[in-house]
């Protein structure tokens, strides 16, 4: 089956079966096995997952210049030119497996457009609002600014990612994973717990004192930049 077909197909099907349903154990089955018809149809059920994965970690300095549904092909492609290393991955959800390959493209897109910058992009005003970006503190920076009207009057948005990112950086880097996965990119705690290696608990006890330490940054930047 030629991967252009297969490709359509997966993003044809009706929206009423993306994401609100999990793929059958025949799917996932069949697409151990190399089946890329049922790739398609694994990968259709979770576009819009995937989507917002992009959405969040798409570097914002290229919002302009690479679309979410292009990093989704492109994925899908990889993803099938992978296929047979998914039979390997006994324990890796289809989901998670997808996402790692989604993920894996960002940092060829990113390394690919970024590295040879010679300016510094982040100045940028024109960029639209709610950007994500690669690296998790810069991503999560990119969305909060896009929500900061207060500190916009006095800000450019590029100055407010730049030093949204400063404060995310106090952070520890786990907490802002957590954070990250639970609350941007909406991975359950299962899943969170099994992308970091790390307990479901330890998973579930982390994003509540993450949530509060983002609070606590979050009050003092604003309480530094003139409002929140």
């Amino acid at each position: 089956m030629k991967l252009g077909t297969t490709f359509s197909q997966a993003f044809s099907l009706p929206l009423n079966m993306t994401d609100s349903n999990e793929p059958s154990d025949r799917q996932v089955r069949e697409m151990r096995a190399g089946n890329q018809q049922a790739l398609a149809e694994v990968f259709s059920l979770y576009t819009q997952r995937l989507r917002q994965i992009i959405r969040f970690r798409l570097d914002y300095r290229l919002a302009n210049r690479i679309s979410d549904s292009d990093v989704l092909q492109e994925s899908f492609i990889a993803a099938a030119r992978r296929l047979e290393h998914f039979e390997t991955q006994a324990d890796m959800p289809a989901f998670l497996w997808l996402r790692l390959i989604t993920q894996q493209q960002l940092v060829d897109l990113h390394r690919q457009h970024l590295q040879a910058e010679m300016r510094d992009v982040r100045k940028e005003v024109s960029l639209p609002g709610h950007s994500p970006s690669p690296h998790t503190s810069l991503a999560i920076a990119a969305q909060l600014a896009g929500r900061n009207t207060a500190v916009s009057e006095v800000m450019s948005r590029g100055e407010r990612i730049e030093k949204l990112e400063a404060a995310l950086n106090q952070m520890d880097e786990i907490d802002r994973e957590v954070i990250a996965l639970r609350h941007f990119e909406e991975l359950s705690n299962i899943e969170t717990a099994k992308v970091l290696n790390i307990e479901t608990s330890a998973a579930s006890k982390r994003y509540l004192r993450a949530m509060r330490r983002l609070a606590d940054l979050m009050q003092d930047f604003a309480d530094e930049n003139g409002g929140a």
